[in-house]
């Protein structure tokens, strides 16, 4: 995870490394540390700076994968927010998500480039068996993996308003909380610390006894 500033523009990063031999932690760092020197080359232009990530991100894997014959290693999802003193807008690739609240209810949320999410989008399975799924890990775009267009998506520009929120996480988050109780969480917390620190408590306790995977995210509030 990271956080980069430049003058009035702000770049929220989550990341998730895939692949063994710790190659997918090298790769998740690549793009946090892309994204926060990102913002200080796009100049406030929050879309700019997203696609730059992406693509500088990507190009710099696939090259560091060739030098070091690791094609099959060095992969991550992303999920990117950034806000200026007048926009926000976010892109992400693979099943990192981002959650958009705004008056107590989800406004939107990033839909994994998945398998599972693919079957939910076909009403093959419901949204709730997403969570559970056997094959919920299978991920159809990533950053690492050759393209012969770009695969990550962007959101269109929102203007920026009062009592806006939005979580960053990783599918290892995301997996031991419902959304309902993102929104519980929220309702109920008087400080975007307090939010983050219930929503933790509620992933350590579902947690308990199953193979945790990290549950890396930022929370972010617009006051």
């Amino acid at each position: 995870i990271g956080v980069g500033k430049a003058d009035n523009t702000y770049g929220f990063i989550v990341a998730d490394g895939l692949g063994g031999h710790g190659m997918g932690e090298i790769a998740s760092k690549m793009a946090v540390d892309t994204g926060i020197e990102c913002v200080k080359l796009c100049n406030g232009d929050i879309s700019k700076y997203i696609e730059m990530l992406f693509e500088n991100t990507q190009s710099r894997l696939l090259r560091l994968q060739s030098e070091k014959n690791l094609e099959n290693y060095m992969k991550t999802t992303a999920v990117v927010l950034a806000i200026n003193e007048k926009k926000i807008v976010w892109g992400h690739i693979g099943d990192s998500r981002l959650y958009y609240i705004k008056g107590n209810r989800i406004k939107k949320r990033t839909l994994d480039h998945s398998y599972v999410q693919n079957l939910c989008l076909s009403h093959q399975i419901k949204e709730s068996q997403i969570r559970n799924h056997p094959d919920r890990n299978v991920l159809l775009k990533v950053l690492g993996s050759e393209w012969g267009e770009s695969k990550y998506e962007l959101s269109k520009e929102y203007r920026i308003k009062k009592n806006q929120s939005f979580l960053l996480c990783t599918d290892g988050f995301w997996e031991l909380i419902e959304d309902e109780q993102i929104v519980s969480c929220l309702k109920n917390a008087a400080t975007v610390d307090e939010w983050m620190d219930m929503m933790v408590k509620i992933i350590k306790t579902n947690g308990v006894g199953k193979d945790m995977d990290n549950y890396s995210a930022i929370a972010v509030w617009v006051r």
